[in-house]
């Protein structure tokens, strides 16, 4: 089964649209999504509309959480808390309950499927080999896939070998046959890898392959709406720049 594998929407429609024609065309069974549907993005209703429809999973991610008051904004910055407060006004009352059921960690396929990290689902960010370790240990699955840092990265560890990480790029290939692997797809709507591309992963759970890819998307778009909506400029400059 060919599987797309993404990641931290942010309410950007113009980038989770333009993902998902691509993974149109990849084949795939199924699309899981690892959180953060809203958060920073002018268009959270249509994102999680688009969620409901073409994603077999979605986890909840810590802005998720925000705006459906289960977290304290008093944990977030100021822009990421502003953009809470206001993506609690304008989604519609479906929008926030089908939110409030979405799970932080999940399973599917024999994966291990988490937001943040299986040692903490919402706010662990895995940027380390020794924090790759620390999760190798807390999780019964060999295949680990989490989102949260907006960074495309995997590390792998092989029996009697301490795990080891690198940072990923589009059209890199990993072969997941051997050894444990925890992968991260990237962001889809707000990368912070210096790449301002969507991001998303091609997962062939038959043959044991990862495919990180990237996509273009209107930037200017995303931008011009976030402004808009009168949400801090910075979440727009932040696009250009994938940062």
């Amino acid at each position: 089964m060919r599987v797309a594998v993404l990641s931290d929407v942010h309410g950007n429609r113009h980038a989770f649209e333009a993902v998902l024609e691509d993974v149109a065309s990849a084949d795939v069974a199924e699309t899981w999504c690892l959180g953060d549907v809203v958060g920073y993005g002018a268009d959270p209703g249509d994102c999680v509309d688009l969620a409901r429809e073409h994603c077999a999973v979605t986890l909840a991610g810590n802005h998720d959480l925000a705006v459906t008051g289960e977290l304290s904004l008093d944990d977030f910055s100021r822009g990421a808390a502003l953009a809470a407060r206001w993506t609690a006004d304008v989604l519609s009352q479906l929008h926030l309950s089908w939110l409030e059921g979405l799970s932080p960690a999940g399973e599917r396929a024999g994966a291990g499927l988490y937001h943040g990290s299986p040692r903490d689902p919402v706010w662990e960010y895995v940027v380390s080999a020794l924090l790759a370790e620390l999760c190798f240990d807390a999780a019964p699955e060999r295949v680990l896939l989490v989102g949260h840092s907006h960074v495309a990265l995997s590390f792998t560890r092989r029996e009697g070998d301490a795990a080891t990480g690198e940072r990923r790029y589009g059209g890199d290939e990993a072969d997941l046959s051997q050894g444990r692997w925890l992968v991260n797809p990237g962001s889809v709507g707000q990368p912070r890898d210096g790449d301002p591309r969507a991001a998303w992963l091609l997962l062939d759970l038959e043959t044991r392959r990862a495919t990180w890819r990237r996509v273009r998307y209107d930037v200017d778009g995303a931008a011009k709406a976030i402004r808009a909506a009168r949400l801090p400029d910075s979440l727009a400059e932040r696009l250009e720049y994938g940062q």
